[in-house]
Order: structure tokens, then C-alpha cells, then sequence
């Protein structure tokens, strides 16, 4: 049985890598680590728009987590490691891994990342795109 995508209509060209970027989205995100995606208040007027993502990240640091790009996403990524040396009576945190992944539009680029008191932002900055018009030739041929 075939399976049919919004991305298959004959309208939408080359837009198949972006439908197994949803894929893959759709599986690794889990809902946590809980996120706030806010848009920043320009610094002076034609300054480009400014996004920044919090990541409530308690209990890990700055060595355990990891903030890349890759192909047009941004990912991050957080892993604690198990202490075999504590002996718990009771654990209600648990050390645990998480990926979480935001596709970034064409143009859009990460200004930095901090880590404070459990939260982890980062900023993003969106460039005006440049409107671009081309002409194309028409060739006749006989």
C-alpha cells in the first residue's frame, strides 16, 4: 500500500527532503525537556528580528550539553552520566538524555548560546532576505 504526502503533489518540487525533516521531528521530540520560543525586541529600528529558545535544562552543565546545526536544524542535546559512587534512598530525578530539534529557515542564523539558573537560551537572528526577480530566456527553437 502506497502512502500519500502532502509533499507528493506534482506542485511541489524538490520539497522531499523537508518531508523527512518533519519525519524526523516528529519522532525526537517528546515534549521534553520543556521550551519557550520568544521574538526579541529590536536593539534600533532596521536591526534584523531576533528569536531566542529557552530549554529548561535543570541539573545538567554546560560540559553535558551540546547546541549544533546541522543541515538547516538546530540541535540539542543533553546527556548525564549515571554516578555509581551515590547510594540513593529515595530518586525522583532521574539522569536522563534528550534531543531536541527546531528547523531553521533559509537565512537563519544562531548568535550564541548561555546556560543560567537551568535554563538554556538561544539566540537566533533573522537576516531581511534579499528579494531576488530573474529574468528567464526564452529560446525558440524549430
Amino acid at each position: 500500500m502506497n502512502r500519500i504526502t502532502p509533499f507528493a503533489s506534482p506542485l511541489l518540487l524538490g520539497f522531499d527532503a523537508m518531508e523527512k525533516t518533519l519525519e524526523r521531528l516528529a519522532k525526537a521530540n517528546d515534549g521534553y525537556p520543556p521550551y519557550n520560543i520568544e521574538r526579541l525586541q529590536a536593539n534600533a529600528a532596521g536591526d534584523p528580528e531576533r528569536l531566542r529558545i529557552t530549554v529548561a535544562v535543570a541539573g545538567f552543565s554546560e560540559h553535558e550539553l551540546d547546541v549544533t546545526t546541522e543541515e538547516n536544524q538546530l540541535v540539542i542535546r543533553g546527556k548525564q552520566s549515571e554516578q555509581a559512587d551515590r547510594d540513593f534512598l529515595y530518586r525522583g530525578i532521574a539522569a536522563r538524555q534528550f534531543q531536541r530539534m527546531f528547523v531553521l529557515a533559509d537565512g537563519m542564523q544562531v548568535a550564541g548560546a548561555t546556560l543560567r539558573n537551568g535554563l538554556l537560551s538561544v539566540d537566533l537572528i533573522r537576516p531581511e532576505p534579499a528579494r531576488m526577480v530573474r529574468k528567464i530566456n526564452i529560446s525558440v527553437s524549430e
